[in-house]
């Protein structure tokens, strides 16, 4: 709590690059105290570069893997305070966002661990008829809260702290939805000890193991699904929004399939903003080394899957 607190002070009160220059050490420690999220890094980089030759990266590539993610937390941090300024936002999908916020159909967004979602915060003081709940598995990162919560957040955003979907949580989804509204949910890892479902997709050139999670719940709100991407270019935040499918139409007999294509999908557009964004995809922890045992873990009937209840919201 005292290091971030200090590096925010640093920022807040001499700006950017003395709070670039203090991150390096801090990136560095981390660097040699971490080898698990190291080895991470280095197999994301090593699968990148063996799938993208022709895109190379940076030298000195992991321990700028770091502080990239070192600059992301800043980031989180100004966002969730409101203190991240419309002008360094560049939403390049602006009309499809219009059309999906004045269609009062809701949705669901999907995000990932690509850049930094928090940022489409700032985008809700700009239009009142974005309404957004954020479904944030945020018990894993109990210091960084505390510090968050020392601030007043901005209430154009309902934070939903969750572990499991029940049907009390699943319900103030379904009134988000009707009412016009967004849920927004992490789609490229299941939260720390959870053993929910998860398929095997092609990703980077080798088979990773990918959460079903948030696409079950998609299923069971009935409703537009959307993918949305920020990341950090330069001192300008770049907006993707795009669309991925609907729920409202599959049948029942149809829901698997249906999944299955909407993973591969989202992998694929994931493996896409990968390569415009390469040192911002957060996923610090072994993605593909894990998808031989979920998959063996799917097919074990002594191993509970967990998923939302499809009687969850009536």
């Amino acid at each position: 709590m005292l290091g971030m607190k200090i590096m925010l002070s640093i920022y807040r009160r001499f700006g950017e690059l003395p709070f670039l220059i203090a991150l390096a050490p801090v990136s560095v420690y981390y660097w040699c105290r971490n080898p698990l999220a190291r080895r991470a890094s280095k197999e994301y980089q090593r699968r990148f570069r063996a799938t993208y030759p022709d895109k190379p990266l940076p030298r000195l590539t992991t321990l700028r893997h770091f502080m990239a993610f070192g600059v992301t937390m800043l980031d989180k941090v100004r966002a969730l305070h409101g203190e991240v300024a419309l002008s360094q936002i560049d939403n390049l999908d602006r009309e499809t966002m219009r059309e999906a916020i004045e269609s009062k159909q809701g949705g669901v967004i999907l995000v990932t661990h690509i850049g930094n979602h928090e940022i489409c915060q700032a985008l809700s003081s700009s239009r009142d008829d974005l309404r957004l709940s954020l479904l944030m598995h945020t018990h894993h990162a109990q210091k960084f809260n505390a510090l968050l919560k020392e601030s007043r957040r901005p209430g154009a955003v309902d934070i939903i702290e969750v572990t499991d979907i029940g049907p009390d949580t699943a319900q103030r989804l379904k009134e988000r939805i009707d009412g016009g509204g967004f849920v927004v949910i992490a789609a490229d890892r299941e939260p720390i000890g959870e053993q929910g479902r998860a398929r095997s997709l092609n990703f980077l050139g080798a088979p990773a193991a990918f959460p079903e999670g948030a696409f079950w719940l998609t299923l069971l709100l009935r409703c537009p699904v959307y993918l949305l991407i920020c990341a950090r270019d330069g001192k300008t935040f770049n907006v993707h929004f795009e669309p991925l499918g609907d729920s409202r139409g599959v049948k029942r007999r149809e829901r698997d399939s249906w999944i299955g294509e909407q993973m591969q999908q989202f992998a694929q557009r994931l493996e896409h903003y990968c390569t415009r964004y390469p040192l911002q995809w957060f996923n610090f922890y072994p993605f593909w080394s894990e998808a031989p045992e979920r998959q063996k873990a799917q097919q074990s009937p002594g191993v509970c899957s967990k998923q939302p209840s499809e009687n969850a919201h009536g």
